[in-house]
């Protein structure tokens, strides 16, 4: 595919709300059909980070939260923020001793995702972690968090019918459980779909 150049002209911006977690800006557009107009955008103050631990046995943990914006309760792989300024496995690796108390001795990146890209310029990153040591967690004082272990089998099930809904997991379960059948991070789309 070759590349495209935006169809988007930006005139001018304006904060319209900051907190140490998110900057919400309104743009002032020039839109596609040339016609003025606006467009808010969501900038995050630290990348999403996502982790798939799994032990020798193939198990794997969820980490079980009230996720407040969807006033739900929520099953989702061990997940958080990471400082824009830090390296990201630094951040993976307080993430999953924090929340389920799992230190891990190999680490394999399983990419980078954009996760509301609609509006927001949220970028994640999901680690698979294996080699693991249990310890204890240390979650965060807002996170009250029911940890659960299982078998990564059950964990993608979950994803794939719709009991975990959370993009960040989903995305980390598809990805682990590919690499640890194939051995290696998700191919380009053009070579698991042939041309015909």
């Amino acid at each position: 595919m070759e590349e495209q150049t935006s169809p988007w002209k930006t005139i001018g911006n304006r904060e319209v709300y900051v907190n140490p977690w998110i900057r919400v800006r309104e743009d002032q557009v020039i839109r596609p059909d040339e016609k003025p107009g606006i467009y808010g955008v969501i900038e995050y103050q630290n990348y999403a980070i996502g982790i798939v631990p799994v032990a020798e046995n193939g198990d794997t943990w969820l980490v079980g939260q009230w996720r407040y914006p969807l006033d739900l309760y929520s099953w989702e792989i061990p997940e958080g923020g990471g400082p824009l300024g830090l390296p990201l496995i630094d951040s993976a690796k307080r993430e999953l001793q924090e929340e389920v108390g799992l230190t891990a001795g190999e680490w394999v990146d399983l990419g980078e995702h954009h996760l509301s890209n609609s509006v927001s310029n949220e970028t994640g990153r999901v680690y698979l972690a294996l080699d693991l040591t249990e310890g204890h967690s240390e979650p965060e004082g807002d996170e009250v968090l029911q940890i659960r272990r299982l078998p990564i089998a059950e964990a993608y099930e979950m994803a794939m019918d719709g009991r975990i809904t959370d993009a960040l997991s989903i995305i980390g379960l598809t990805r682990a459980v590919h690499y640890l059948m194939v051995g290696a991070p998700v191919p380009p789309a053009p070579s698991l779909f042939p041309r015909r």
